[in-house]
């Protein structure tokens, strides 16, 4: 394995061999192609070095210049950019975030008004992680913004800690909103620049620049090559650099604000950065303590002394940045594989040997832990097979299912039949349904694609049969996602409304079907009031504003002679009635 290190000559150097050894073992369990840290004690950078390959199929080695995707490492420069707008008086970020983008909105009409910057920062909007909203990356940060208020909150507002990068994505938005700028121009000018760091911000810029490392996955214990899935919530995650530039942003938070002789941020703005706000958990580790998240950096402590850091995690990239601020150290590991415990072995191990500790035997506990993982796998999908209730059929044709399907955030899941079987399609992904059981379908493994395997598709139908939406469980701290059927067939056509159009008669009471300027069907009975019809399937039709109520036009050809009421308390007819100076 190759390896390189820019400060041969240092102090630090006698404590290469046992690293680099440490290295090599936990990257080949692991399968890790290739690796990259930095270690800064006391002000200066101690250490680089680098391991591996950046592109196994091109046999490129990794560097200390090489630059990965950082992942979540990202939430520390935009909360701390948030800082520096706060520090300005450009914002107040104990205010709420719609003093400063009104648009903002969730679905709970309390958590809208009284969610603060701060609660963005630190994870405690009541708003779970929603991931598939952003991951298919099909939309950009904007787009994203109002798709928000469509999505179901789990919590109270900090009530609890819960992980969103939506969230992220909204504070990145108000960033560009106070500053004037993009995102990606005010942390050039305002961090990153000034501090001597390249960066980029996109899966483009990283392939263009000089040095890019290449993503890798794994299956079970098989390493592939990983997608290239941009992460679109860029402020929640998208910066690309290399260890030697993170190492600068090390010693910015360690300095307290200050670097190279220069202030960028007041020592107590980058307390408040650190400070724990809330719980996270409680490590299984005795070593550890109670986690908790601060300002876009996690808290605990480790053997006794607080640390604060972040990790990061995407389909191919894994890292680590470490500090412990009363000892002056700051420790980052950068992975083009999907997150491993490399950069925790790696991490820890250092800091154990530069605080003059016995190392704690990461590499043991995290390999059994794994192990054990793997070996489970089998025993998983047998449990899973378990749960299916054999020899049941669908209870409707398969054509019966085939239609569009829509939520206001997550989109438009469409099914279809061909050859025989199910298929779906979404945002871009798609593939063959199977059945599972009853009006259950689901998705197939596949490894190599953004996909959501193994996701339970249910349909539902109203008390006629119909079938009127599916649920999904894309966010598992809440109800299923539900995608109400859109509207197809007959009553979408113009031509088809129109000739609804008259009087039907259901005992004594006279229906007049009418037609309003925007071509929509407007009912009204007599003795109640006039209520438009919205499309549904067929010549099917809801009664807005009646829950439960819809029509249905019949007749032969190209007359319409009935109305079939659809009611809670029954179904009802009514027929066609000749107007004065009309034929039937």
């Amino acid at each position: 394995m190759n390896s390189s290190s820019e400060i041969p000559d240092s102090p630090f150097a006698s404590l290469i061999p046992d690293i680099d050894r440490l290295a090599a073992e936990a990257m080949a369990v692991w399968k890790v192609p290739g690796a990259a840290l930095a270690v800064v004690q006391d002000g200066e950078v101690v250490l680089t070095r680098a391991y591996g390959q950046r592109d196994v199929e091109a046999d490129l080695p990794v560097t200390p210049h090489t630059h990965f995707v950082i992942c979540s490492i990202t939430k520390s420069f935009t909360a701390t950019a948030v800082a520096l707008l706060h520090n300005e008086e450009v914002l107040d970020w104990s205010k709420p975030v719609r003093d400063y983008l009104p648009e903002f909105r969730l679905s709970d009409a309390v958590a809208t008004e009284r969610v603060t910057i701060r609660d963005l920062l630190s994870h405690q909007s009541g708003l779970p992680r929603h991931d598939w909203v952003h991951m298919p990356g099909d939309l950009s940060p904007a787009e994203m913004l109002p798709l928000m208020r469509h999505l179901e909150l789990s919590r109270d507002i900090r009530a609890a800690w819960q992980y969103n990068n939506l969230c992220y994505n909204a504070a990145g938005l108000l960033i560009e909103r106070l500053s004037g700028k993009s995102f990606e121009s005010f942390l050039r000018s305002r961090l990153t620049d000034p501090l001597g760091m390249t960066v980029s911000f996109s899966l483009d810029e990283l392939a263009a620049g000089p040095e890019p490392a290449r993503p890798y996955m794994i299956d079970v214990d098989t390493r592939l090559p990983a997608l290239q899935l941009p992460i679109r919530t860029t402020a929640a995650g998208a910066i690309n650099t290399s260890v030697v530039d993170l190492a600068n942003w090390m010693r910015l938070h360690l300095g307290r604000g200050g670097f190279a002789g220069k202030r960028l941020l007041p020592a107590e703005l980058i307390g408040q950065l650190h400070a724990p706000l809330t719980l996270t958990a409680k490590s299984e580790f005795s070593e550890f303590g109670h986690g908790h998240y601060a300002l876009g950096f996690q808290t605990n402590t480790y053997q006794g002394e607080r640390i604060v850091s972040h990790s990061g995690g995407w389909v191919g990239w894994g890292s680590l940045m470490t500090l412990v601020p009363d000892a002056g150290i700051g420790v980052a590991v950068l992975t083009n594989r999907s997150p491993s415990e490399v950069t925790s072995i790696l991490t820890y191990y250092i800091i154990d040997r530069l605080r003059g500790r016995e190392p704690v035997d990461w590499f043991a506990r995290f390999r059994k832990i794994r192990d054990d993982f793997i070996a489970h796998i089998p025993v998983d999908k047998g449990t899973r097979q378990k749960a299916r209730h054999p020899d049941t059929k669908p209870a409707h044709a398969l054509s019966a299912y085939a239609a569009d399907y829509a939520h206001p955030a997550y989109g438009v899941i469409s099914i279809r039949e061909r050859d025989g079987a199910l298929h779906w399609a979404w945002r871009g992904m798609g593939a063959q349904l199977s059945h599972w059981h009853f009006e259950t379908f689901v998705t197939p493994e596949i490894i190599d694609e953004l996909h959501p395997d193994n996701l339970p598709i249910t349909f539902q139908t109203d008390r006629e049969g119909n079938i009127v939406h599916l649920s999904v469980p894309l966010e598992p701290t809440v109800k299923d996602i539900v995608f109400q059927r859109k509207a197809g067939g007959d009553c979408l056509d113009p031509a088809f409304r129109a000739r609804c159009v008259g009087q039907f008669q259901s005992g004594a009471i006279t229906h007049r079907v009418t037609l309003d300027s925007k071509g929509r069907l407007i009912l009204k009975p007599d003795f109640q009031p006039a209520y438009r019809l919205e499309p549904q399937q067929g010549r099917r039709f809801r009664i807005v504003d009646l829950e439960g109520f819809a029509v249905e036009f019949s007749g032969e050809g190209e007359s319409i002679g009935q109305i079939v009421f659809h009611q809670p308390n029954g179904t009802f007819l009514a027929e066609r009635v000749a107007e004065e100076g009309r034929e039937r």
